[in-house]
């Protein structure tokens, strides 16, 4: 064959056409801004440091970040999950390339005297020997390899992102779970405070009920008040073992030998994220991001779909040497070589090509309308940490003006014992209040801290975003 026509049909090969419709990213009619007003920060394509909550420096919740980052059994799946993405793109790639396969054979053979016309007696056995290479290489005049690759890519790169997605996840549950294991601890520490102040309520009462100034009602009532104190301590002290159970699990540790160590007070404030324009977090977040690779994929399936109404052309040679087992083998009066083209028309198939193209278009749709709900869930949830955000910091404002009150009228109240003017009840109950003030500030605190958080997350964390098209060899 003339060396120039395989060259020629090679070119045509590595130019062919895609049947693919040109991508373009779905519209999501992005808002300009936000309801909520606010300091918004310029898109820096760098986005914030991934080790977000370094900004707390707590050297604790450090290693419970790292330590997740190594020992998170459900990372570790998304992380072989992505392995296996990228191994089919592989995989799939590798049909743009011609396959080449050794043979080898040796045959013996002896005819039957009695298939012939005219039997021959004792007609000797022969032998058939033959090494050599095989080719076969499918020329994807129509894209179908190409965009099948493209698809196997984007599905990778979409498995990145997910785990991405994932990691951030990890990270704010953590430092949400953290951070309330830290709110408990003060929590814990007021609330036994509380008790004691029953406690001593409960005592006082029993000493005026013996001089007779108080009744068996009022002692009953007072022995309630210290109980259900008790008991509320009992269950913070079960929320913060549950708590730091969870934590275990992110971190990769067995719940049974693991402990935070408790921590006095709860002196954290919340982070302080300004988020970008709404049009960014097409962007920022990695799940944005693996909704989109995933409609990349879709749409060069579609290319896979249509080239199969066309036909295939495949190049197909063989080169090698063979003999009947007289002489050497490798010689050039043995060689044997065949070169030439294929091709195969489909003709009818009941309808089965139309059916997967439809099913390549209605995928194509469904990607495209999980991408679309991906962006909206977005927004919202931007929407609802920036409504959280700037009620919370009115109620905590409150919260904490009203803990200055209680704890101002309860200093107040014990000038006023020690001159005489007030009784140790009335000073009980002013400590009482207070610390009650105490915990209802701190709660609101906690869900400033939190509240934070989910913000960084909604915003899409740390993470980069991969900028990378699926390969167009």
């Amino acid at each position: 064959m003339n060396r120039g026509l395989v060259w020629g049909v090679l070119s045509c090969c590595l130019a062919g056409c895609s049947l693919a419709p040109t991508y373009e990213r779905p519209s999501t009619s992005p808002a300009s801004r936000y309801q909520e007003s606010g300091p918004w920060a310029p898109f820096d394509a760098q986005g914030p440091r991934p080790e977000w909550w370094q900004g707390w420096h707590d050297s604790v919740l450090d290693g419970l970040e790292n330590a997740a980052t190594q020992a998170n059994q459900n990372l570790r799946a998304a992380q072989a999950r992505v392995e296996q993405a990228r191994a089919l793109a592989r995989a799939q790639g590798s049909a743009l390339m011609p396959s080449v396969n050794a043979t080898a054979s040796h045959d013996i053979s002896k005819i039957s005297q009695h298939t012939s016309i005219f039997p021959v007696k004792n007609y000797p056995s022969y032998q058939t020997n033959l090494v050599g290479l095989d080719l076969n290489y499918e020329l994807d005049l129509w894209g179908a390899l190409r965009n099948a690759t493209q698809a196997s890519e984007a599905q990778a790169l979409a498995s990145e992102a997910d785990m991405a997605a994932l990691n951030l996840s990890i990270q704010a549950e953590i430092a949400v779970d953290y951070q309330t294991v830290r709110a408990l601890d003060a929590t814990i520490e007021e609330t036994d405070a509380w008790v004691s102040s029953w406690q001593a309520n409960r005592e006082l009462t029993q000493t005026m009920f013996s001089g007779g100034e108080a009744t068996t009602t009022d002692t009953a009532v007072a022995d309630l008040n210290w109980q259900t104190a008790r008991q509320q301590v009992h269950e913070l002290q079960l929320q913060r073992q549950q708590m730091e159970h969870a934590v275990a699990l992110l971190v990769g540790a067995s719940p049974d030998d693991f402990r935070i160590a408790p921590a006095h007070g709860f002196a954290v404030s919340p982070l302080a994220p300004a988020p970008n324009l709404p049009s960014t977090l097409l962007e920022r977040r990695p799940d944005i991001a693996a909704a989109e690779q995933r409609v990349m994929a879709a749409n060069a399936n579609i290319g896979v779909a249509r080239a199969a109404f066309f036909p295939v052309f495949s190049l197909t040679g063989a080169f090698g040497y063979g003999n009947t087992g007289y002489g050497p083998l490798i010689s050039a009066p043995n060689r044997v070589w065949s070169v030439g083209p294929g091709a195969a028309l489909p003709l009818f198939d009941g309808g089965l090509r139309q059916a997967l193209s439809d099913q390549a278009r209605a995928q194509w749709d469904e990607s495209v309308a999980q991408y679309r709900n991906t962006v909206l869930t977005a927004w919202k949830e931007v929407e609802d940490q920036l409504t959280a955000m700037h009620e919370l910091e009115l109620e905590y404002a409150s919260a904490h003006a009203a803990s200055e009150a209680a704890d101002t009228a309860f200093h107040q109240a014990q000038l006023r014992y020690q001159v005489g003017l007030a009784n140790q009840l009335e000073v009980l109950q002013a400590q009482r209040v207070a610390l009650s003030s105490h915990v209802s500030a701190l709660t609101l605190r906690l869900r400033q801290v939190n509240s934070s958080i989910i913000m960084i997350k909604a915003l899409g964390g740390g993470w980069s975003p991969v900028h990378a098209a699926p390969s167009s060899s």
